[in-house]
């Protein structure tokens, strides 16, 4: 009988053993169930966490310490996750604030929030817009814009090209004709923009409109100020021929231009640097748009300032906008490296700031 019993309870610890053994096998199974997913998931989702912030960290945008309290970016472009933006213009205002921070480029780059510089900065006070007029890369167009957006005609084909660029009749005021409060105020909340193109192309382009085809509600171009400049750097004082672009490229590229310049008045805006127009070192610009990439640019800026469903800019002509190296080359191919040097010298910190690259025919 007490060997009947010890198997009896022999038995009895085997079994439960077995179900301690039993109990702890599908324990295991579901704890393994339970973290699988969660695991993978972390496991999956790492690289696309690792991604998402190196490209951020790629887009840096300044502290405000590196900036005036008035000229912090508050436009719409800035707003929200950087993310978001497209990455080419993101790309554009990075190269433009290392620019603006290479002290060896610091005289090229930098220039004072002056009266002139206001005075080409058009507000739209109901839509909170400022832009930039730079001559020379379809202005024109910008500033229907902008007059659509004042109201004062409901759209862009009913506005007469005569009042465009009276400023007396187009509803565009200029940001110099505020107070020194209300400047600031919209420099620091206001969506800004402006427009460039490659430097040496829009010279040429203010040449042709100037001074070969010439307006003729424009004559002091031709009969003011292109004597003024062959007298002072035409080579061949018996050429009696108008201005060739020879003599301009000597005058834009001269140190001492400026005495000249201020004889001119506004008139140089047209071929003066972008910097001097805009001041983009100092102002906080929300987009900065390429002439030269205008079809996808001008959408996108309508789109990031908020308006792209009030207006639409104008249609382009098909080839308008893509850069001619030919006719740059065949505008260049007779003025001495010397002189060409001398002028890239001025425009240095246009082509830095905007990532427009040396003429071929300055490298050979």
């Amino acid at each position: 009988w007490l060997m009947s019993d010890n198997m009896h309870h022999q038995w009895l610890l085997l079994a439960a053993c077995f179900w301690v053994i039993f109990m702890f096998m599908v324990a295991s199974k579901f704890i393994t169930l339970t973290f699988k997913d969660p695991d993978g998931y972390g496991a999956r989702q790492e690289p696309l966490i690792l991604t998402a912030v190196t490209k951020v960290e790629k887009v840096h945008v300044p502290e405000e310490k590196h900036w005036p309290e008035e000229f912090q970016p508050t436009g719409k472009a800035f707003s929200g996750n950087l993310i978001h933006q497209p990455l080419v213009h993101m790309e554009r205002l990075e190269l433009l604030r290392n620019v603006c921070r290479d002290t060896a480029l610091r005289n090229l780059s930098h220039t004072a929030v002056s009266k002139f510089v206001l005075d080409r900065i058009f507000v739209c006070d109901k839509h909170k817009i400022l832009f930039c007029q730079t001559p020379k890369v379809g202005n024109t167009q910008w500033k229907k814009v902008l007059i659509v957006l004042n109201g004062v005609f409901s759209s862009i084909e009913e506005i007469p090209e005569n009042i465009v660029h009276d400023h007396e009749k187009n509803g565009l005021p200029r940001l110099s004709s505020f107070s020194d409060s209300e400047i600031k105020k919209r420099l620091n909340l206001y969506f800004k923009f402006f427009i460039v193109r490659d430097p040496f192309e829009r010279l040429i382009s203010a040449f042709k409109d100037k001074f070969v085809h010439n307006p003729r509600f424009e004559p002091w171009y031709r009969h003011e100020i292109a004597p003024g400049i062959i007298r002072k750097y035409r080579k061949n004082r018996t050429e009696t021929k108008g201005l060739q672009f020879e003599d301009f490229v000597r005058y834009l590229g001269d140190p001492n231009h400026r005495w000249l310049d201020v004889q001119f008045g506004d008139h140089i805006i047209h071929w003066v640097t972008y910097v001097e127009l805009c001041a983009p070192c100092e102002i906080t610009y929300s987009v900065i748009g390429h002439h030269e990439t205008l079809e996808d640019d001008a959408p996108y800026i309508l789109k990031a300032a908020g308006i792209d469903h009030l207006v639409s800019y104008p249609t382009i002509p098909p080839g308008i906008t893509v850069y001619n190296k030919t006719k740059v080359e065949r505008y260049f191919s007779g003025i001495s490296k010397r002189d060409i040097r001398r002028l890239y010298a001025r425009f240095e910190g246009d082509f830095k700031l905007f990532g427009y690259r040396e003429p071929d025919f300055l490298l050979n």
